[in-house]
């Protein structure tokens, strides 16, 4: 592949044919008694060469990965919240149902997305024109939001949103998967994970400084975001990507076949994939009305939240980042992956215990700062140990939308079932966050230990 970028160095090319006795069929003739064997035909994609990034990448990758992470989660954490309440008070069940629909929409689109992108030739690469076709659809997202007079327009509107913040962060760990070899999977997993978890955190700052106008709650930092994100395609270029793609054509096989794998030939594959949509279940049990759980425990309106949720985030980020570098810059060092993420299951279910019966601000930053730090270590190490058992790397975009179904299913799902569980045992118009916070801890621990004794060739 034409490289463009100076400052990364060529570590070693991995086999690239496509992933044995996953639907693709052998490309060879046979070999025939007294002839020479015919020239194997090239695979339809390949892989480019796993090569050692730079700090100066590193930190563009880092960029870009706060920039997109504040564009979708400034929404999901705050101000599709705030806009809901606005148009509808009281109505907070029905941010479940917004979010939860637009999941679904992408869930469905994601694979074609991955798959699309596995075969795109062109000039700037595979990923690079799904960055910022993302990003252009995203901010139509936002601004429809900010104008949108009814809550179903506002749905309508973060559908549109989703999709196009969603394609651009899938984008990104397919360059990860694509670039970025063994020995680095788990710091570069770690400082991108940490800027997913501090992106929320600064966006509803930022969010909250111009709260006055509801245009520039949305826009803001989306703007922000889009800027962040976009220079680190243009500082450091991908590459032409035609050398890798032969063919781009597509069937109705291979778009069937993209919305899964086989577990029983990729188990190490599959039971990661279980461990993590379990988890993911529990997150975001407990994730979802974190705007609405602050107001009833601190007795405030939904309005002045947003100042709490930003100070309790600030506190959380530093236990994020010594999550994150911790776990993913020490399973690097020590060759051990899954201790890590079941430490950070653990650590997880004391956070939401926590959570669950806090009722001052001081047990409620206790409770956030542990799941900040538990969620920034697994979701870190676990990506290290994604980028490790993918059936075909040459396919990254494919696999790792499938791999973006254990939380992408859970986000969708879990918002839809949360309203329920909510209003278990309740009178009046409180809600029961007890419940559902006890529920998203049993439900992180058992994925935990799904990936911790399900996975084998990791260690």
């Amino acid at each position: 592949m034409p490289q463009n970028d100076r400052d990364i160095s060529v570590a070693g090319r991995p086999p690239t044919g496509p992933a044995e006795g996953d639907g693709e069929e052998p490309t060879g003739p046979a070999k025939v008694f007294g002839e020479e064997p015919a020239e194997t035909p090239a695979p339809e994609i390949e892989a480019p060469p796993l090569e050692r990034v730079s700090r100066s990448y590193l930190a563009w990758i880092m960029i870009a990965s706060f920039g997109a992470s504040l564009a979708l989660m400034v929404p999901l954490s705050y101000s599709l919240a705030v806009r809901i309440d606005d148009l509808v008070p009281g109505r907070e069940e029905l941010l479940g149902y917004v979010t939860g629909s637009a999941q679904v929409v992408y869930l469905v689109l994601s694979p074609l997305i991955g798959f699309w992108s596995d075969r795109m030739r062109s000039r700037l690469g595979r990923r690079t024109p799904f960055m910022f076709a993302g990003t252009a659809v995203g901010m139509v997202g936002l601004l429809g939001i900010a104008v949108a007079p009814t809550v179903f327009l506002v749905g309508l509107a973060w559908v549109v949103g989703m999709v196009g913040w969603s394609t651009v962060g899938q984008a990104i760990q397919n360059v990860q998967a694509d670039r970025v070899p063994e020995e680095q999977r788990g710091r570069v997993s770690a400082v991108t994970s940490v800027m997913t978890q501090i992106a929320p955190v600064v966006g509803i700052g930022i969010a909250y400084t111009v709260a006055s106008s509801t245009l520039l709650v949305f826009l803001v930092p989306g703007v922000i975001g889009s800027v962040m994100l976009l220079l680190f395609p243009l500082l450091k270029p991908e590459g032409d990507s035609r050398a890798l793609v032969h063919t781009s054509e597509v069937s109705l096989k291979g778009l069937v076949a993209s919305y899964g794998f086989n577990p029983r030939k990729y188990p190490d594959f599959g039971w990661n994939w279980l461990g993590r949509f379990v988890f993911f279940m529990g997150l975001y049990f407990n994730t979802t009305f974190g705007t609405f759980f602050y107001a009833q425990r601190l007795d405030m309106p939904v309005k002045e939240v947003a100042g709490v949720v930003a100070a309790i985030g600030i506190i959380g980020v530093l236990a994020a980042a010594g999550g994150a570098i911790g776990g993913g810059f020490l399973s690097d060092k020590l060759g051990r992956r899954k201790l890590f993420t079941m430490i950070g299951s653990t650590i997880f279910v004391a956070g939401a215990v926590a959570e669950a019966f806090a009722h001052s601000l001081p047990q409620l930053i206790v409770g956030a700062v542990l799941m900040q730090l538990a969620i920034a270590m697994f979701s870190a190490v676990d990506q290290a140990i994604v980028f490790a058992i993918l059936p075909d790397r040459a396919q990254a975009g494919r696999y790792l939308a499938v791999v973006a179904f254990a939380q992408k299913i859970p986000s969708a799902i879990a918002p839809l079932i949360a309203p329920l569980i909510i209003t278990i045992g309740v009178t009046g118009s409180d809600k029961n966050y007890t419940y559902l916070y006890l529920s998203g801890a049993v439900l992180a621990l058992v994925g935990g230990l799904i990936i911790k004794f399900g996975v084998k060739s990791v260690r």
